[in-house]
């Protein structure tokens, strides 16, 4: 029993009057008012939701958004691609370090003798000399190439793609809750049709009992409407166990593991099964504009630009502004205040790179990014094109369950009334056991071909109107 359903540029300006240290000095604070770490805009979620009163549709929705596994990762690619923005923005500010070290050194046969520590040489008669250096220095990008603002553009989309991948893996957990939430409505209706053949069956039981003790009929006629009786209770219990399987499919998506007894809201399904449904077009145009996936297909044709652009930016050289502080000390030449301040230097520099030859590499490099812009459009056709596929199932699915029930309901009216009549004609004795049971049989069957027709429809109807941007009303 299965329904068919598918930080701004940072720059220095330098007055040819001012100092060398009011360069370094400028640099060096600037830096240091940078953040001492990045934090996430948002905060993930580590507890687990609470369960509501009563499992509708809407409330396994919502429960499953915030625990199913699949959607908290996406949540969790979603918030790593902010930090790597984060750090492609930092690209463009400066970067400040410090440095020591301290060394003690022992010359045995040591008279006078020049000593050179870091940039000053001093001068020491001691066999045990001890020495510092300190120093601050800090470095800031000028140009290179576009690469930093090329990565940042980069980052950005990739923190796009990651929230409408953690949209998508939600949609799809909708999806797949609403598919086996009328599954189980299915399920349970079938097993109340069950119950309904049961008593049908009781009923013919009890007659044909009493026929029997008046001598009307034989033994075997007994035994043929109790063995009616037996495959009607096998069957329940055959479809309640197809019930329990999509109850523990659906406790499985919303991430439940607990003993307690699961099952979903008591809800009635009464939607116009013979409503005019859209054309396939109609959805797959709308749907173009709102999934996700699609979203992010086109997104990521746009980041394929950009790694063209990286990867050209090799060829172009690279240039730095770098400037800093440091000041020497050395044991045996007086206070160590005094020696640092008059060992004190400042520095500011220049330095570029110029790429000559690679190898190849960078040319190699732009061969394949758009060799990947290739890759990228395809994915999107292929994303489109499976788009345009779900679509066109789900109305076909629509359209065919629609013919098949009208056709099914006028035949389980007739089998109703068919077996009414039979049915008091046996009770009369103008009818055998064989045409009893043969219209009990075609009365089940169709009622179970109109509730699976009816749920059908619904299901996927209810899919187009979801495609479609409507949220989910069953």
């Amino acid at each position: 029993m299965h329904l068919c359903c598918n930080v701004n540029m940072f720059y220095i300006c330098v007055d040819k009057n001012k100092k060398v240290m009011n360069i370094t000095q400028a640099i060096i604070a600037a830096a240091l008012l940078l953040p001492a770490q990045i934090q996430a805009a948002d905060t993930l979620q580590t507890t687990v939701a609470a369960k509501p009163a009563s499992w509708t549709l809407r409330s396994c929705i919502d429960y499953a958004k915030q625990n199913n596994v699949t959607v908290r990762k996406n949540k969790v690619n979603a918030q790593s691609a902010r930090l790597d923005l984060a750090n492609a923005k930092a690209g463009r500010l400066p970067t400040v370090s410090a440095s020591t070290s301290q060394q003690g050194s022992y010359a045995p046969f040591r008279k006078t003798s020049a000593v050179v520590n870091g940039s000053q040489v001093m001068s020491t008669g001691s066999k045990w000399t001890y020495s510092g250096n300190y120093g601050l220095e800090a470095s800031m990008p000028v140009f290179d190439g576009g690469t930093t603002k090329n990565n940042i553009k980069l980052a950005e989309i990739n923190t796009q793609i990651a929230d409408l991948t953690a949209d998508a893996s939600m949609l799809t957990i909708e999806e797949q809750i609403t598919n086996l939430y009328v599954q189980i409505l299915y399920a349970k209706e079938t097993v109340n049709e069950d119950e309904e053949q049961i008593k049908l069956s009781e009923t013919n039981l009890a007659r044909t009992q009493e026929f029997y003790r008046n001598g009307l009929l034989a033994q075997a006629d007994v035994s043929q409407i109790e063995s009616q009786l037996a495959t009607d209770r096998y069957q329940k219990v055959a479809d309640e166990t197809t019930l329990n399987q999509y109850r523990l499919q659906l406790k499985q998506l919303l991430e439940i593991s607990d003993d307690e007894n699961f099952d979903i809201a008591t809800t009635s399904i009464d939607g116009d099964v013979l409503a005019m449904l859209p054309a396939t077009s109609q959805v797959y145009n709308t749907a173009l504009a709102l999934r996700p996936e699609i979203q992010a297909g086109k997104l990521a044709m746009q980041k394929s630009d950009l790694d063209v652009k990286i990867a050209k930016a090799a060829w172009y050289p690279t240039v730095r502004l770098n400037a800093g502080l440091n000041a020497t000390n050395m044991s045996g030449n007086g206070n160590l205040m005094t020696q640092l301040k008059q060992n004190w230097n400042n520095f500011v520099g220049v330095s570029v790179s110029i790429p000559i030859y690679d190898g190849g590499k960078t040319k190699n490099n732009i061969a394949k990014a758009r060799l990947e812009k290739q890759s990228y459009y395809l994915d999107l056709l292929e994303t489109q094109k499976s788009l345009w596929n779900t679509i066109d199932t789900y109305r076909m699915n629509a359209y065919n369950a629609q013919q098949r029930y009208v056709a099914a309901k006028e035949n389980a009216n007739y089998a109703r009334t068919s077996y009414e009549l039979t049915s008091e004609q046996y009770r009369l004795g103008l009818k055998n056991i064989l045409e009893l049971t043969t219209g009990k049989t075609n009365l089940a069957t169709a009622n179970q071909k109109m509730l699976q027709a009816k749920y059908t429809e619904l299901l996927n109807a209810a899919m187009l109107k979801y495609y479609m941007g409507d949220t989910i009303n069953l």
